[in-house]
């Protein structure tokens, strides 16, 4: 592994751990200008897809019409493995998505393990996401004190 490959999976690692960081925050603006333009994002829950999106601006309005009704966002990344061809990439991450609000007056608290497909396209020297597929693989759902 030379280091301009280094360089590129720091890159790509970086670039999924902030798109997470900029959802915790709730900064939904600045997230889905890691995707590129036309980016799509598909999820799928049980193995069936329950959203997909494409461009920009379908990202942006369904992220934060998501996020607004928690009050805590936190993602957890932990491995991820990525395979780099020239200026294309391809990776898979997972995740560990904590989500906290009020439902029917109790505060609850949803965890949902989560594997991350993606494509990844380096434009104007800096990698951004072409795709990604969500794979929402397990849900747990409690109240919180």
């Amino acid at each position: 592994m030379d280091i301009k490959e280094l360089a590129d999976r720091i890159s790509l690692k970086n670039l999924v751990d902030t798109v997470s960081i900029l959802a915790d925050n709730k900064d939904v603006h600045a997230e889905v200008q890691l995707f590129s333009e036309n980016a799509i994002s598909e999820t799928f829950a049980g193995g069936v897809s329950v959203l997909k999106l494409k461009g920009r601006e379908e990202m942006e309005q369904a992220f934060g019409d998501f996020l607004k009704d928690f009050e805590t966002v936190y993602h957890l990344n932990g491995q991820q493995q990525v395979t780099i061809n020239g200026d294309s990439a391809t990776g898979t991450s997972y995740c560990q998505v904590t989500l906290i609000g009020m439902e029917n007056g109790k505060k609850m608290k949803t965890t949902i393990g989560v594997t991350y497909q993606d494509d990844f396209i380096r434009e104007n020297n800096r990698w951004l996401i072409a795709k990604r597929i969500g794979n929402f693989d397990w849900q747990e759902k409690r109240e919180v004190g």
